[in-house]
């Protein structure tokens, strides 16, 4: 299954990727889902459900239990072809290259046939429509599963995935920093991650909400807290790398070679999304409040 269309939603819709194996904050969403009032059929993960975490086999059952939608980031692609590493898109011999080496091999020792048949059996895209607006969710990019779209990338980049995707709204995940940009009439949103803070010296990770509205769609980005010691204490435990745990607590990334130059330097700068919120109307035009 390539991408798997999901009908119209006439309710909220919560969205995240990147889980990481972070069972902790699966639950913190949990909570953030039973608080909203939002149903297991409206919740959609984008992709990487393990990674640098150490609660593989328990955060896919978390999911799958759940039946919440979900697609292949490239981490379950990989599983699922049994390759020999995350396929990532680090550089080869970088400080994230050589971690995921020891996560990687951890994730594949400690899940289970069921769960590597429940990676498998995922799409690679999902789309469906909100408040008569189009959307597709990706994990990296639309003709790319491990590509970085970050938020400083020129409009131009956006505009040929938009394009590609045929969609109003591209929801995706992989850079772990969220941010929502718009060009021209339509939007390209990353919910950032939910397994790991987003670099900006915060424990919090995030989520985003999709409210259907009377003329289109409202697009909130929600911050969220979780047991961030509990989480670390696991990866050391595991004897994963320890930057990671580090990370968990400081909000800050153990290395930021994937970084753009823009990004980089906004190391340890609190994000200010939270509770801030997009409006796509159903003539695409958007807002932010």
């Amino acid at each position: 299954m390539k991408t798997v269309d999901l009908g119209t939603f006439t309710e909220p819709v919560l969205i995240c990727g990147g889980a990481y194996g972070n069972l902790q904050a699966l639950k913190a969403l949990a909570e953030l889902q039973l608080s909203l009032g939002i149903s297991d059929a409206c919740v959609i993960h984008s992709g990487d459900a393990v990674a640098y975490c150490a609660d593989t086999e328990a955060s896919v059952q978390f999911m799958a239990a759940r039946r919440w939608h979900a697609i292949k980031g490239n981490v379950e692609e990989q599983i699922a072809l049994g390759a020999a590493d995350c396929g990532c898109g680090f550089e080869e011999g970088s400080a994230c290259d050589v971690a995921s080496a020891r996560w990687y091999a951890h994730a594949v020792a400690t899940l289970s046939v069921q769960s590597r048949q429940w990676m498998s059996g995922l799409p690679r895209q999902l789309t469906f429509s909100i408040s008569g607006i189009s959307a597709r969710v990706v994990h990296g990019s639309v003709q790319q599963t491990n590509r970085f779209m970050f938020a400083s990338l020129p409009d131009i980049e956006f505009e040929q995935e938009l394009d590609d995707a045929g969609a109003d709204l591209v929801i995706a995940g992989h850079t772990g920093i969220p941010f929502t940009r718009t060009i021209g009439n339509r939007c390209w949103h990353n919910t950032g991650a939910l397994g790991m803070p987003a670099n900006d010296g915060t424990s919090r990770v995030w989520a985003s909400l999709l409210r259907p509205e009377p003329d289109g769609l409202g697009i909130t980005h929600h911050a969220i807290e979780f047991d961030a010691l509990t989480a670390a204490e696991g990866i050391r435990a595991e004897n994963l790398p320890a930057g990671y745990a580090h990370g968990l607590k400081t909000g800050l990334w153990p290395s930021l070679d994937v970084l753009p130059d823009r990004e980089r330097v906004t190391t340890g700068q609190a994000l200010l999304l939270d509770g801030q919120t997009f409006h796509l109307t159903r003539r695409a035009s958007i807002a932010a409040e």
